[in-house]
């Protein structure tokens, strides 16, 4: 019995680890791309921007955090009591730990981002949001509008 909690416990520490690490990977800068977009052709659009907002970018949850969260939570609570309260205990332990690590992927994956007001040379205005990649962007300032149809991002 001993060396199957052990394992439940290694198990339960590597889903945790590996939520953190997910959680933590950085975004793609004005100067980054992803592999899927070399060797794509994109429209180039000149403009103005007419205003800088900044705004909180959610990341995608994966579930990773809910499992290793109701698995740390059972075993947790595999600890409490006896009997039916030790069942209780882990079921509780369960709900709880995936609550929690839901919550703490789902703010892992929250970013810093910027929503910017373009008037592009046309007269069109548009909005993007994007990465705040600390590239402070001003009203006024010239900018380029980068798409491939698929993704659109505005750089200097």
């Amino acid at each position: 019995m001993a060396i199957q909690s052990r394992s439940l416990r290694t198990a339960a520490l590597a889903l945790a680890l590996s939520a953190v690490v997910v959680g933590c990977a950085p975004p793609l800068g004005p100067d980054r791309y992803y592999r899927g977009e070399a060797l794509r052709a994109q429209s180039i659009e000149l403009g103005v921007i007419e205003g800088v907002r900044p705004v909180g970018l959610e990341g995608p949850t994966s579930g990773a955090g809910a499992v290793s969260g109701a698995a740390l939570g059972g075993w947790a609570g595999s600890g409490i009591g006896g009997g039916s309260g030790n069942a209780a205990a882990i079921v509780g332990g369960v709900i709880l730990g995936s609550l929690i690590g839901n919550a703490v992927e789902r703010d892992a994956a929250r970013r810093p981002g910027v929503e910017l007001t373009v008037r592009l040379d046309t007269g069109r205005m548009i909005a993007v949001v994007q990465d705040d990649y600390g590239d402070p962007f001003r009203p006024g300032d010239r900018i380029r509008v980068l798409s491939d149809g698929y993704r659109t991002r505005v750089a200097r």
